[in-house]
């Protein structure tokens, strides 16, 4: 899957003249954690988030050091820092190294990324204009759609074949083993195991068939040293 495929375009963006007080009004207006910032002719040049407002002066919560680290400080990182608390653009706070990524662009790539430079969202560009946005929450919503819904109408007798078909190809299910029953959709299972973890993965083998609404697991733990079932 690309990220063509489940992106938000357009994006909601703002320019590096825009204050802060838009700025961050723009984020609680849309319920979104931050923002692209792009030039006059639409080309990214920025992104600015909640995390670059959380060290103002407005709200007494500047950086605190001891006297010796301020001592050890340099007057460079001092002053960026201070244009971080008091300026009052966007071009003032914003992070202008942004990792970005293409409409086609593989979502594992796009979730690699979001990992290793910890980061919420990535702007999508096109011949170096911002031409949409990918979040936590498009792949939020791409991973809902994938999932299996129920399906009502699925008769019981085809969705147990389905949940026999799934167990009998994995390597971990013993042919036979586990035996399935289904009446309205409710996945009854029992039968025997010879290791708990196999119960937990044929309830999840189940719940993922389509048209299942319950799974009640009845299955019979076998030691496999003294063979005996333990329920």
């Amino acid at each position: 899957m690309l990220v063509h495929t489940i992106m938000t375009s357009p994006a909601i963006a703002v320019r590096p003249e825009t204050s802060i007080t838009d700025a961050a009004q723009t984020m609680l207006d849309n319920h979104v954690s931050g923002l692209p910032v792009v030039d006059a002719e639409g080309k990214l040049v920025g992104i600015v988030s909640e995390g670059d407002f959380i060290r103002r002066s407005e709200l007494h919560t500047e950086r605190k050091r001891s006297w010796l680290l301020e001592l050890l400080t340099s007057p460079g990182t001092l002053a960026a820092e201070y244009v971080s608390t008091h300026g009052r653009t966007v071009e003032d706070v914003m992070t202008s190294d942004v990792v970005a990524v293409t409409t086609t662009t593989d979502l594992q790539d796009v979730v690699e990324l979001m990992e290793r430079h910890y980061v919420k969202r990535l702007p999508v560009v096109s011949h170096g204009k911002l031409v949409g946005i990918i979040s936590r929450s498009d792949l939020l919503k791409a991973l809902v759609n994938a999932l299996p819904t129920p399906v009502t109408d699925s008769r019981d007798q085809e969705i147990e074949a389905a949940i026999i078909n799934e167990l009998a190809s994995q390597d971990w299910s013993r042919r036979g083993s586990i035996r399935v029953k289904v009446v309205d959709g409710v996945a009854e299972l029992s039968g025997s195991i010879m290791d708990e973890r196999e119960r937990q993965a044929a309830k999840v083998a189940a719940e993922n068939v389509s048209g299942v609404r319950a799974v009640f697991d009845n299955l019979v733990y076998i030691d496999p040293y003294i063979g005996v079932g333990i329920v």
